[in-house]
């Protein structure tokens, strides 16, 4: 694979690619990456979500990357501007760990499970269904979708690497 090919979705952002590109981002511990498929069209997109809700923003200009409830909208519409149909996409999640152990377990720590939780409400909203997933635990992640087939290969220092 040659990094010529690759399009690199850094945190609080969203990519798309066809023709065999390589979408891939680092760091996720409990930010969710959330992929979209069509496996007709052949394109594919990516968003690195690091917070469930943009009810909680406070900077000046909204980042909707950023945001469960505004990336994966606006993920939707790049892929459709590149001929993607909503009724085969197909969604693929991984991250949202629990990256530290914190007693009293309030809510507002939970970032990692509370951005999966996020992330599949929005696809079920949109009603786009989950192909696979590999959220969860305490470790971090980096992935890469190849949009020539759809395929989601997971890298973990614990896990190694694995494919969904």
């Amino acid at each position: 694979m040659n990094e010529g090919n690759m399009v690199k979705v850094g945190m609080a952002d969203i990519g798309v690619a066809f023709g065999g590109a390589i979408l891939k981002t680092t760091g996720l511990g409990s930010c969710v990456g959330l992929t979209l498929f069509d496996p007709l069209r052949l394109v594919a997109g990516m968003a690195h979500i690091m917070l469930p809700s943009s009810d909680i923003a406070r900077e000046g200009q909204l980042n909707i990357a950023k945001y469960a409830d505004t990336s994966i909208p606006e993920l939707l519409a790049r892929l459709l501007q590149l001929g993607a149909d909503r009724r085969r996409l197909v969604a693929k999640l991984a991250g949202g760990a629990q990256m530290f152990a914190f007693a009293g377990g309030s809510d507002s720590l939970r970032i990692g499970p509370r951005n999966v939780e996020s992330a599949k409400e929005e696809l079920e909203r949109l009603a786009i269904p989950i192909a696979s997933e590999d959220t969860g635990g305490n470790y971090g992640r980096t992935i890469e979708l190849d949009s020539a087939s759809g395929i989601l290969t997971i890298r973990s220092v614990q896990f190694g690497t694995k494919e969904i």
